[in-house]
């Protein structure tokens, strides 16, 4: 899959959901699209995390994952990512310690720490005490990875004494870890900690040369990553012509209107049903058309070469594309053919 001029390609799924479809269906099209990602040749396949959103059923990576190792042979499935203070650390420890025995060498842990939902969803998945802290991240992320490692961690008691933690009881390797995010912060504190690092580039696109400037500028080497590691993600559709990527583009388009807008939230329309809306005003159009500009819509061959010239302009050897091409009226609800072709045009171009 990669060459000297192509970048490795790999897949972020939210595992959306359209018009008229059920929960059921719209895994049963991402979990296929993970099939078709592993028969391509794909790095990896990672599964978001975020909550009570009619268009997104990617709520729970852990389970996700599993369902796509065991259709899987290859490809390293992962999440991209656990939001980290949703969940207690020995929780997620233990989830992808289990994944690691289910498919061993191929799990990555992709953390983060934004909630991924709305304030009230937040608090509801937050009850649980101290686990939440949110100042509280970079120790978390410190504990899981102990706690996943065969050696396990040890906790040192104040009175004396010393109680061993272990996510499995006999473990041989370790999920890798990944830090994820858009900002900052995310940046630096991955690069204090010697771990690979991910900049959110699919969701807004702002800040990613600032991010990647901190991170491989303040990186500390490990014995494990003895030097930075990173790629980049991007929101793709690929079509045998470009008309029809602009609109298999669309429904998605107005979805991220709608959230920025606070517009109510709808499953994802069909294209034929984003064709003939008139809802829309100026700012809504505008919101459209910028979010447009950062995406790579177009034929397989002109998807590719924007790529590969991403790629090369940020010096990464992956690229993961969110593939979120829109279905019409008449696909199956149990499948995603856009997205699906999507991967399958821009992988045969850059093989």
């Amino acid at each position: 899959m990669t060459t000297a001029t192509s970048p490795a390609l790999s897949v972020l799924d939210l595992v959306p959901v359209r018009a008229g479809q059920t929960s059921a269906d719209a895994v049963a099209a991402s979990l296929a699209l993970a099939s078709r990602a592993d028969e391509l040749g794909l790095r990896r396949y990672w599964f978001a995390e975020h909550h009570n959103m009619p268009a997104v059923a990617s709520t729970t990576p852990p389970v996700l994952i599993a369902a796509a190792a065991t259709r899987t042979r290859r490809i390293r499935v992962g999440s991209g990512g656990v939001m980290l203070p949703n969940h207690a650390p020995l929780v997620v420890a233990e989830q992808f310690a289990a994944l690691e025995a289910l498919a061993p060498g191929r799990i990555d842990l992709g953390i983060g720490r934004a909630p991924g939902s709305d304030p009230v969803v937040t608090q509801l998945l937050r009850m649980s005490g101290t686990t939440s802290d949110v100042e509280r991240f970079p120790d978390h992320i410190r504990d899981i990875r102990a706690i996943v490692s065969p050696e396990g961690a040890t906790i040192e008691f104040a009175s004396g004494g010393t109680y061993d933690v272990h996510a499995t009881p006999a473990a041989t390797a370790a999920p890798e870890v990944w830090l994820l995010g858009s900002s900052d912060y995310s940046a630096q504190l991955a690069a204090a900690l010697g771990l690979p690092y991910v900049f959110a580039n699919h969701f807004s696109g702002e800040g990613l040369e600032r991010a990647l400037a901190l991170y491989r500028g303040q990186f500390r080497p490990t014995a494990e990553h003895p030097e930075p590691r990173t790629f980049l993600t991007v929101n793709a559709v690929a079509a045998p012509t470009a008309e029809e990527a602009e609109e298999r583009a669309l429904p998605q388009l107005r979805m991220m209107a709608r959230l920025r807008t606070n517009r109510p939230l709808v499953p994802l329309e069909t294209v034929e049903q984003a064709k003939a809306a008139t809802d829309f005003d100026a700012m809504a159009d505008s919101i459209m058309a910028s979010a447009r500009a950062k995406w790579l819509v177009g034929t397989g061959e002109s998807v590719a070469a924007e790529v590969r010239e991403f790629a090369r302009r940020w010096e990464v050897d992956e690229i993961m594309i969110s593939p979120v091409a829109g279905s019409y009226d008449a696909e199956p609800m149990d499948a995603a053919p856009g997205r699906a072709q999507t991967l399958e045009l821009v992988a045969s171009a850059l093989a």
